[in-house]
């Protein structure tokens, strides 16, 4: 028996930041039964994972910020390559039981074709890389569906020279998205055969933008103890889909294009019992619950965050791919691989034009002459959705907006 050799998966960067251009709504609506059943389990995949992240003691008082289809898709990428139990681990992590693996690829194949053929007023750009340590062949039909199925180039590294590593990664990276992820390079095993890489880049612009004139500095209660300044943006007399219980407040904020943002503010002292409600069949039943004339009160900030995957996908059970049972086979047919790690980095940044990356008790009725006054000046969560593809593309928690 070989020793296990190190694949490192994945660099996982996603990218949400401002877009100050105008476009034209020009989707393509085709509907592909795979894609819908597929995106169904993955929005139960984000949540699950949500969960993990947000109980973890490391998460105390942080932001946390993620892609569930960047994951999800890069998990896939990954069970190309896979067989036997350390497959299946894979798909039943993922939802994916009831689908065969053609159906999996073919679903993130139509959702890459219809991200071609989207509209210029909002852009999502999603794919994929493979760093390889030079002199190491995977085997040829991987690296035919890698591209095929995810768009995935494939290139060479010295992974035995760290800086060079970093800068060819960080190349392949920054012509994608525009960012870097050097701390994260760094940490790569010296024994890194192969760096499988996931990307997605998404810039939306407000339908409504906030008043650039109007942001102010303001206060953001982080928590009891903790205040924080915020350049407070402000929207007035618009009208948006909204949803209030005893627990939260819902705002639906919409993207020119298919995207939308949901954002989720707990009542005081509500944030644990809020995170615990929230499901995909929640979030999808709130919506469309009504229209206000509102006044909203939104910090304008930036953050990012990054996490190490790893031990939170083996709790969720993908084991053996971590492990010396990991069957890689589809990957190298001469050399033993087995997963080293999974990380991940997010960045949201949300200005005036666009972004650039137990209650049950019904609306009370408010005289619709009155604006509603929301201001999202506490701890907060997010979605980012795109309609067209069925797609969560990013979820988090803002604890603090400054970080």
């Amino acid at each position: 028996m070989w020793q296990k050799t190190y694949l490192t998966f994945a660099l996982l960067v996603m990218v949400a930041w401002a877009d100050h251009h105008e476009g034209h709504n020009h989707t393509d609506h085709s509907a592909d039964h795979h894609l819908e059943e597929r995106t169904i389990y993955n929005t139960d995949f984000a949540f699950a994972l949500y969960e993990k992240l947000s109980n973890n003691a490391d998460a105390k008082g942080k932001n946390i910020f993620f892609s569930p289809l960047s994951i999800s898709m890069a998990l896939s990428m990954l069970a190309l390559g896979a067989k036997k139990e350390t497959h299946s681990q894979i798909f039943s992590t993922l939802g994916y039981s009831s689908l065969t693996e053609d159906q999996v690829n073919e679903a993130y194949e139509h959702l890459l074709h219809m991200l071609d053929h989207s509209q210029e007023a909002m852009l999502l750009e999603t794919g994929g890389g493979l760093a390889v340590r030079e002199g190491f062949k995977p085997v040829d039909k991987f690296l035919k569906d890698l591209q095929h199925f995810y768009h995935a180039e494939a290139f060479t590294v010295d992974f035995s020279k760290a800086d060079v590593a970093v800068q060819e990664i960080n190349k392949f990276i920054a012509k994608k998205t525009n960012d870097t992820i050097t701390d994260m390079v760094k940490s790569l095993d010296p024994d890194t055969i192969m760096v499988l890489i996931n990307y997605i880049y998404f810039r939306g612009k407000w339908q409504k933008p906030f008043l650039e004139g109007a942001t102010h500095k303001s206060n953001f209660y982080v928590d009891e103890n903790t205040t924080v300044t915020v350049d407070m943006m402000i929207l007035r007399d618009a009208e948006f889909n909204f949803h209030i219980t005893k627990s939260f407040s819902i705002i639906q904020l919409c993207y020119t294009g298919n995207a939308f943002m949901l954002i989720i503010l707990p009542a005081e002292g509500k944030m644990e019992e809020v995170e615990k409600q929230m499901s995909s069949f929640q979030i999808r039943n709130w919506l469309d619950k009504g229209h206000q004339r509102s006044e909203i009160y939104m910090p304008k900030f930036s953050i990012s965050a990054s996490a190490c995957l790893g031990d939170i996908l083996k709790e969720m059970g993908i084991v053996d791919a971590f492990s010396d049972k990991a069957d890689f086979s589809g990957m190298s047919e001469d050399t033993e691989l087995k997963v080293s790690n999974v990380l991940h980095k997010a960045v949201l940044t949300v200005d005036e034009k666009g972004t650039e990356a137990a209650g049950t008790t019904t609306v009370d009725v408010i005289d619709k002459s009155m604006p509603l006054i929301i201001k999202i000046n506490r701890p907060f969560l997010v979605y980012i959705w795109e309609e067209s593809l069925k797609s969560l593309l990013f979820m988090g928690k803002i604890v603090n907006p400054t970080l």
